[in-house]
């Protein structure tokens, strides 16, 4: 599996507001957005069926250190 890397703009008291909620789960702001990224994908998938492709969102998702 090949990594990507994705640059966003986003204002500082969200990426603040992003990083709070990061550290209260025990992950990074990295590893946060992808748990966010890979819960919106099995939603959908829920609601409209599969997206093609060989990964289940939920691979990878690093657990709480809390």
């Amino acid at each position: 599996m090949a990594i990507k890397s994705v640059s966003i703009r986003i204002e500082e008291e969200m990426l603040d507001k992003i990083g709070y909620v990061a550290d209260y789960e025990g992950r990074s702001v990295n590893s946060h957005v992808l748990v966010l990224i890979r819960e919106n994908i099995k939603k959908f998938e829920e609601e409209h069926g599969s997206i093609d492709g060989d990964i289940n969102p939920d691979v990878n998702v690093k657990p709480t250190r809390r």
